[in-house]
């Protein structure tokens, strides 16, 4: 018989957090460098623009960083919404982004070789 030991650690719950800071770090400098260290190569996004969808490879969060530049007056607020070993969903509640728009995303993560990534970014747009 198989045991399938619950590996749901603190320190895990630190890592995703931290991969996820990585992400707002990126937004609020500009870095797209440090956005990509945060998001698997593959991941995708998807998400409301106003009444356009935005949809597709997480390239377009990098064009959108390259577009509107560094967001100094982000303030953001991250939960880990669930976890297991090897997945996360995590929710960031934003505010004053580069656009000065407010968004809620919901990032999922995967471990791959002992290393959270993002691999899809949904997002909520708020009207102001």
């Amino acid at each position: 018989m198989s045991t399938n030991k619950n590996s749901n650690t603190v320190q895990d719950y630190e890592d995703v957090l931290a991969i996820v800071a990585g992400y707002v770090d990126g937004l609020k400098t500009g870095n797209i460098e440090q956005l990509k260290k945060a998001f698997h190569q593959d991941a995708v996004m998807y998400g409301h623009l106003e009444h356009d969808l935005s949809q597709g490879s997480i390239e377009n969060l990098y064009a959108y960083v390259q577009d509107f530049g560094a967001a100094p007056n982000i303030q953001t607020n991250l939960t880990v919404l669930h976890k297991t070993s090897t997945t996360a969903v995590v929710r960031v509640e934003m505010e004053h982004d580069a656009a000065d728009e407010d968004f809620t995303d919901y990032h999922s993560l995967i471990k791959i070789n002992g290393e959270w990534k993002i691999v899809a970014k949904l997002f909520h747009l708020y009207t102001k």
